[in-house]
């Protein structure tokens, strides 16, 4: 069981040149993340935050430094692969919560991977879902 989950968001404010104070804040949840192994991530935030650093950030990141990311960041704290459950549960949840597909896809794979919190922006701070608690850490 994992404590935390991390959406692809904060992964992205590793890389913001504009904002000091939120790339501070998510280098520290990473870091901590690594060094502890108590968070997680799924494919689904692999996909989204080699797509953004290698296509659009104002300037890309190369191949090989992406490469280099995904091997010492993204892949030692990649745990949820997609299931039929997974989607499944997403299905409930996107209907149940009002949620886009692929915001409940991420709930959902946090709650398969038994966390008891999700970093992320792009939900409602403070919102419990089935154990669950949605943690804007640029609220906190």
């Amino acid at each position: 069981m994992n404590g935390e989950f991390i959406d692809t968001n904060i992964f992205i404010y590793l890389f913001d040149e504009t904002d000091d104070r939120k790339r501070a804040i998510a280098n520290q949840l990473i870091q901590q993340a690594l060094e502890t192994r108590g968070a997680c991530i799924s494919y689904q935030v692999i996909q989204e935050t080699l797509n953004v650093v290698t296509c659009k950030l104002p300037s890309p990141m190369s191949a090989e430094n992406a490469q280099r990311f995904l091997e010492q960041v993204l892949i030692p704290l990649w745990q949820v692969m997609p299931t039929p459950t997974l989607y499944q549960r997403s299905l409930v949840l996107q209907q149940r919560y009002g949620f886009s597909f692929y915001d409940a896809l991420i709930v959902s794979a946090a709650l398969e991977s038994g966390c008891i919190r999700l970093y992320t922006e792009d939900l409602q701070h403070g919102q419990q879902i089935d154990g669950l608690l949605i943690v804007n850490p640029f609220e906190v």
